[in-house]
């Protein structure tokens, strides 16, 4: 940017985070300060917000979506797959000690947590990228990434109808059953963001409790404790095996189960987004810094648990070559869970895991919906979109984005018809690679974001959260998120098809169609290091704690109970954090 285009400013500094005397900050024409406008309220907690770290993360991808990578590349396979996705996410370091273990967590989260631990406001990370990268990058980042939130509402409240059918196949009733569930989604997130809190906490308690009981029950299913009382050990990593291939290149086995891993890998990746949601809540959040990077230091090891130990239980009570496996039922009959279950003769899980696993659908449409009504307002706040979209009611709820993204969960009704439900697939897979671009444009803006810092002087070492292993994390973490894109949809070259090869890689020029628009109509520079403004509209902590606003609770509420049952939880996660660490201290 030109020398114009900035000035100094030392009045508006946070106390004990920047203490160098001169900071850059911005032109206004760059819509850095919305304060006066961005009328959104702090009403999320921080038992919502530790909640909601986690809810992002675990849904039916783990839950249903296991036993299609146990079938793909076989139990080691899997395994392989969801540890290098995790160490892309995770980034596991040797120094796993006391402090320093809460520092190695996911790249993209790391990322996230210590940008927005400085600037917890409205347009999280794609007003990022516009304020240290470039405009134009920040326009694509957004509404790339609010296509993919959007019309992924939809597939979920179309997985939630589906998940009905376990009980109920009668075609006819699966209309009533998707505007029902389209109905609460979006009146969830119409009543405000502390009844959206509150959902998904309990939500993601129901979530919390299921998997734990899975594995528990799937150690018990493989240590000889089921009805038949038959010991599985590793007898299926020995036959069928622990490698399953692609069938692609069947004549040339090693390629082929390379090829298996490669593709339980884009898999996999897909499990693991949506960690960013509790960013995108950062700006309606209580004490933002505080609670945000306790949130980003803590979902380390659960997710660690729940993914990568649950699919080394997967692998264990289930043979990648089950039948069952390959059945794209949709419900809980193609979890492995369930397979195990069954053939081991427990009948009654069967239908509490279906109904858990349906909750899990409705939670993840409710987070999407939120994350893309979140993303609009943060666009329209600094012009990047209709500025309609940026008027708030008296108690803060952008109704006119939330309004908009609603109406784009009608389109799960477009699944009832055979000829529409291809249209609607298409729609979906064109969204598909919006994430892996999210996740790279983190770990790209966090590069950014880190260079500017260092050239003007500022000590990270002072912000609420900071990881001593960047930015070595985020360049990690970007090149594999380029891998991630280039490899999607690969196996398209084993039988090409022009339609197949569209719906796989459009979404590259569509994005970088975005970015050169913009950049070429608003004649948009890259932001060099000394000119970043880390300054300009971000709030003191001070200020924050004066805009916290405390909901009214009359009579009796669920909110004393939700907090000690929230507190439970706490202890016994930290417990398992402190056994983790002492085993990697030996």
């Amino acid at each position: 940017m030109s020398g114009e285009d900035q000035m100094y400013d030392a009045d508006s500094l946070e106390k004990n985070q920047l203490d160098v005397g001169v900071h850059v900050v911005a032109d206004g024409k760059h819509q850095f300060d919305v304060a006066s406008i961005d009328l959104v309220q702090r009403r999320l907690k921080q038992r919502h917000v530790q909640m909601i770290a986690i809810a992002g993360t675990l849904g039916t991808g783990l839950f249903l979506g296991s036993g299609k990578a146990l079938s793909g590349a076989g139990p080691v396979g899997a395994l392989i797959a969801y540890a290098l996705v995790g160490s892309v996410a995770y980034s596991y370091a040797r120094t796993l000690l006391v402090k320093p273990l809460f520092n190695t967590l996911p790249s993209s989260l790391c990322s996230i947590g210590e940008m927005t631990s400085h600037a917890p406001i409205s347009g999280t990370f794609p007003h990022f990228a516009a304020r240290w990268v470039d405009p134009a990058l920040g326009f694509a980042v957004g509404w790339n990434y609010f296509y993919t939130n959007v019309i992924t509402v939809p597939v979920e409240i179309t997985g939630a109808q589906i998940l009905i059918t376990y009980w109920d196949s009668n075609p006819n009733h699966a209309g009533i059953y998707t505007a029902i569930i389209i109905v609460f989604a979006c009146a969830t997130n119409i009543f405000g963001v502390r009844y959206f809190g509150e959902a998904e906490f309990m939500f993601s308690l129901i979530k919390l409790t299921m998997i734990t009981g899975l594995i528990l029950v799937g150690l018990v299913i493989d240590l000889g404790g089921g009805p038949d009382h038959h010991r599985l050990g590793f007898q299926y990593w020995k036959n069928p095996g622990i490698l399953a291939g692609a069938q692609l290149e069947p004549q040339h086995v090693s390629l082929d189960r390379f090829l298996g891993i490669l593709n339980v890998l884009v898999q996999a990746s897909f499990s693991f987004q949506g960690m960013e949601l509790v960013a995108i809540a950062a700006s309606e959040t209580e004490n933002p810094r505080r609670n945000i990077a306790k949130a980003v230091r803590r979902v380390f090891f659960r997710i660690l648990i729940f993914y990568i130990l649950g699919i080394f239980i997967t692998g264990l009570i289930v043979p990648y070559n089950d039948p069952n496996l390959l059945q794209s039922t949709g419900t809980a009959a193609q979890s492995p869970y369930v397979i195990a279950m069954t053939n081991a003769g427990i009948k009654v899980l069967p239908s509490i895991i279906n109904a858990g696993v349906m909750t899990s659908a409705f939670s993840a449409a409710n987070s999407f919906l939120f994350c893309s009504s979140r993303i609009l307002y943060g666009l329209a706040l600094r012009g990047q979109a209709p500025k309609i979209f940026a008027r708030c009611t008296s108690s803060g709820l952008p109704l006119i984005a939330v309004g908009f993204s609603s109406i784009f969960a009608f389109l799960a009704l477009m699944n009832i018809k055979s000829g529409s439900a291809t249209v609607f697939n298409w729609f979906v897979n064109l969204s598909t690679v919006g994430g892996f671009f999210g996740w790279g444009s983190i770990n790209l803006t966090y590069i950014f974001f880190h260079r500017g810092m260092k050239a003007q002087g500022i000590d990270r070492t002072k912000l609420y959260y900071w990881n001593h292993l960047q930015p070595w994390l985020s360049i990690w973490g970007l090149c594999w998120c380029i891998f991630f894109i280039l490899i999607n949809g690969f196996e398209i070259f084993w039988g090409f098809t022009a339609a197949g090869f569209l719906t796989a890689y459009v979404n590259i020029p569509l994005f970088f169609g975005l970015y050169f628009g913009y950049k070429i109509v608003k004649k948009t520079e890259v932001w060099k290091p000394e000119d970043m403004d880390f300054v300009t509209g971000i709030p003191s902590p001070e200020r924050q704690k004066g805009h916290t606003t405390r909901p009214r609770v009359s009579g009796k509420s669920l909110l004393p109970f939700c907090s000690r049952l929230w507190c439970a939880c706490c202890c016994c996660m930290d417990l398992v954090t402190v056994q983790l660490s002492f085993w990697t201290e030996l």
